[in-house]
Order: C-alpha cells, then sequence, then structure tokens
C-alpha cells in the first residue's frame, strides 16, 4: 500500500529509542524526510544515522523549547514540518502522597506543554499549505488509569481532550491530529517500570506484549493521505488490553 508520504517533511520527538524511534524508522521506509529529537545528543546522533533521519539534541521539557526545535528540524529538512508526532518519557512513578509540587510542574512541562507548544508551532505552516497530520503519542493510562502512574495518568487524559477539541479546529484545512495509545510494549520504558513478558503477556487478550513496530505501523497510517478522514480519535495499540469501549 501506497501511503504517499514520500517526499513529506516529518519531525518526531522522543526518538532516540523506543517507540519514537520506531515510528520514525516506519516513516523513513515510506519516503519521508524524517528528523527526530531527544535530549541525549550522542544516542540521537546514533539513531538518525541508524535509521537515516536528522538528529537534533534538545529537551521539549524546558518551556518554550518545542518552538525552536520544530524551526530547526524545518530548517534541516528544507520547509515546514508536515508530520508531527509528540512523544515524551513518562514521568516516575509512585503513589500520590510521595509525589512533590516540583514532580506534578515537571511533568506538566514534559507531557502538557511540550504538546501544547509543538502543535503550536505547526498548525500555521499546516493550515497554510492545507495539509498535515499531527500524533500525539500518549499511553493506555489516558483512558484507563494504571497502578503507580499518578501523574501520568492524569495528564495524558487531558491530552485527549485537546487533541479532540483542536481536531474540530482545523479539520476543515485538511490537517488531522489523532492520539495514539500504546498498550505495554517492548520498549527500555517498560523495562524501567520492571514489566516482564511472562508476567503480563498473559494478561494482554493477544497472548503477549507488543512490538515497537506494531505501534509505528499505525503511526505511519494515519500520517498518510489514505487516513485523510480519520481526526479526532484516541487509538489503542494493546493487543485489546483495555476493558473500556
Amino acid at each position: 500500500m501506497d501511503l504517499k508520504i514520500s517526499g513529506r517533511r516529518a519531525l518526531v520527538f522522543g526518538a532516540s529509542k523506543g517507540l519514537g524511534k520506531a515510528v520514525a524508522r516506519e516513516l523513513v521506509a515510506e519516503g519521508a524526510q524524517v528528523a527526530i529529537v531527544s535530549r541525549d545528543s550522542a544516542r540521537i546522533t546514533a539513531t538518525a544515522s541508524e535509521i537515516g533521519a536528522i538528529g537534533i539534541a534538545g529537551d521539549v521539557s524546558t518551556p518554550g523549547s518545542s518552538e525552536a526545535l520544530i524551526a530547526r528540524a524545518a530548517r534541516a529538512l528544507g520547509g515546514s514540518i508536515d508530520i508531527l508526532v509528540t512523544n515524551t518519557g513518562g514521568p516516575p512513578a509512585g503513589p500520590f502522597e510521595r509525589i512533590t509540587p516540583s514532580d506534578w510542574q515537571k511533568g506538566f512541562d514534559n507531557l502538557w506543554m511540550s504538546a501544547v507548544e509543538s502543535v503550536l508551532a505547526v498548525l500555521p505552516h499546516m493550515r497554510e499549505r492545507k495539509w498535515g497530520r499531527i500524533l500525539a503519542i500518549t499511553s493506555i493510562s489516558a483512558r484507563e488509569p494504571q497502578p503507580g502512574l499518578v501523574i501520568s495518568n492524569s495528564l495524558r487524559a487531558g491530552l485527549l481532550g485537546l487533541i479532540n477539541s483542536v481536531s474540530r479546529d482545523v479539520a476543515k484545512d485538511g490537517i488531522t491530529m489523532n492520539a495514539l495509545l500504546p498498550g505495554y510494549t517492548a520498549t527500555e520504558r517498560l523495562a524501567e517500570l520492571g514489566v516482564d513478558d511472562a508476567i503480563m503477556g498473559p494478561k494482554i487478550p493477544a497472548g503477549r506484549i507488543g512490538r515497537p513496530e506494531e505501534f509505528a505501523a499505525l503511526a505511519a497510517f494515519l500520517a498518510s493521505d489514505r487516513a485523510s478522514y480519520i481526526t479526532g480519535q484516541a487509538i489503542a495499540v494493546d493487543g485489546g488490553f483495555l476493558n473500556s469501549i
């Protein structure tokens, strides 16, 4: 299937590893020109070389940095961004009583404001060209709170409201906005949380933890011309784990 995104300019945040890297790799495979961002300079350079992208070091959790990173990516790609994929690392796990106001602020800047600033930065150019794709990588915790992930459960749910709300305003301009909700997927983040496939796999209807490339396949489709009538949605890639309708 030709997704018709060859030559499109894409920017993927949080792409030195995990789901962001998988999405970037898939977009490159489809012929898109891709820039990837991560705060780890050495790692983003290595990943960019590996997958055929342009690597940019930067930290989207720093207020005001998203707009500057998007400008840098646009210059590096030779034009404004057609496809934006927002993605950040998950905040620390822990019970509510142990979370400090500082933890909440860091989570807000990282999960929420980075997405808001990024969308604000790309929309004018997308509207001008009457084409754009914005994908927000969140988590199944946005729909069903997961144990011990209070910050993530709280802030990611708000992102679904943001995506749906803004998508209604920009749909007439040929811009789609969708949220992708990864379930338990074999990434470094899952290892950090101590989640093991032998224990978690049987709890998932598919019988196993997901693979990053399975998630990336949906992202590439939603970033394509063929997904032009899909917008404002929150789509889980979770092997059937979510119980909600």
